[in-house]
């Protein structure tokens, strides 16, 4: 996973993140139609901030974005645009999602960076996600 450094005109950077978070009361609401929309959501919404989707994997009542920023972004700001931006789309597409849950994601989430481990071993963990 041989990525480039991100230049500006005052810094070089490589910030990878690893976002973990789940759906509201642990609901398996993540199959089908409604996963590969979150997906192609999620894509969309890193893309609008400047970002890099490097691993993105769901599991039925979760999600792992492995994710390439700048440094002029904080991991809160990744996860505000990306958590909100999915949900205001899919329960605007899906409205059984309004009825179902009072809000889609928990206000929580993971965040690690790729500091202990190496970037491959965090792509292949969030890869794997679905044969466990």
């Amino acid at each position: 996973m041989a990525q480039d450094y991100r230049h500006s005109n005052t810094s070089v950077s490589l910030l990878n993140y690893h976002f973990v978070w789940i759906v509201r009361r642990r609901r398996k609401l993540l199959e089908g139609t409604v996963d590969d929309r979150l997906k192609a959501l999620i894509y969309q919404a890193v893309k609008e901030i400047d970002c890099e989707v490097i691993a993105l994997e769901t599991h039925y009542d979760h999600v792992h974005l492995f994710v390439n920023t700048h440094p002029r972004l904080a991991p809160y700001q990744v996860m505000h645009k990306v958590k909100g931006f999915t949900a205001h789309a899919l329960r605007a597409e899906y409205p059984w999602l309004k009825t179902k849950l009072p809000s889609l994601w928990t206000r929580s989430y993971f965040v690690s960076t790729a500091g202990n481990v190496s970037g491959d071993t965090i792509k292949r963990y969030v890869e794997e996600q679905k044969s466990r």
